[in-house]
């Protein structure tokens, strides 16, 4: 029986996606981010998470869908939903045949099949982590192929997709690094929207709890209106 495993799930998330919606936080990723708030969703341990198949889920979601109104539906995040890809397959197929609005939060780290992935997904928040290789690995501590071969299949795709980046003091941010950003998103297609986000330490307590070091440490948070004329930079040259 095919089974997902579940981190959580949000039942009125307002900033994931347009509209309402539900997001399903999916176990498990490779990517080990400095400013990470998900660490809880980072191992695989099916001990510590909910199982569920793709219908038990979307039997839960059809409960809220009275919620979502025109723009809202379901997120898939995590973690990285794409390591899930069986799973996640099968329940974006039922979510079509529900008549569920898909949106798929992603950095594009997972195992290939992104093409079928693609095709019952309505949205996608991409993570954009770093735009060059060494500032990814600096990020993430992984290299960026596989977020690249995701990236290709979206762009070949036609999806429509965000483009999401967290602002973060010493590692992502200034204005040269801002600027090398807005170049580097004007170079790909099909981008809605870009949504720079701000630094934030509200995860930092689980890194204590589960006794891992937390890389930023100190590193204050960075407030939103710094971003302000940032973010309406990045947007005014997109496709209307």
């Amino acid at each position: 029986m095919l089974l997902g495993m579940i981190h959580s799930i949000e039942s009125m998330g307002l900033v994931d996606g347009p509209g309402i919606r539900t997001v399903v936080f999916l176990q498990g990723c490779r990517l080990r981010c400095q400013y990470c708030h998900n660490p809880d969703t980072w191992a695989v341990d099916e001990k510590k998470v909910q199982l569920l198949s793709p219908q038990e889920l979307v039997k839960k979601l059809v409960r809220f869908k009275s919620y979502y109104g025109e723009d809202g539906g379901v997120t898939f995040s995590g973690g990285e939903p794409l390591l899930q890809k069986e799973f996640l397959l099968e329940t974006l197929k039922l979510c079509k045949q529900a008549g569920i609005n898909t949106c798929l939060d992603t950095a594009g780290c997972g195992t290939g099949d992104y093409e079928e992935i693609l095709r019952y997904t309505d949205l996608v928040l991409f993570d954009v982590k770093h735009y060059t290789e060494e500032g990814y690995r600096r990020v993430t501590g992984c290299g960026m192929e596989e977020s690249l071969k995701f990236l290709d299949a979206l762009q070949k795709s036609g999806t429509p997709y965000w483009v999401r980046h967290v602002v973060t003091p010493t590692l992502t941010d200034g204005e040269q690094h801002l600027m090398g950003l807005k170049e580097y998103i004007g170079t790909l297609k099909n981008v809605q929207k870009v949504e720079l986000l701000p630094y934030h330490v509200l995860g930092v307590q689980k890194y204590h709890t589960l006794e891992i070091p937390y890389p930023l440490e100190g590193i204050e948070p960075m407030q939103p209106e710094k971003l302000t004329q940032w973010q309406k930079q990045m947007n005014q040259n997109l496709p209307k």
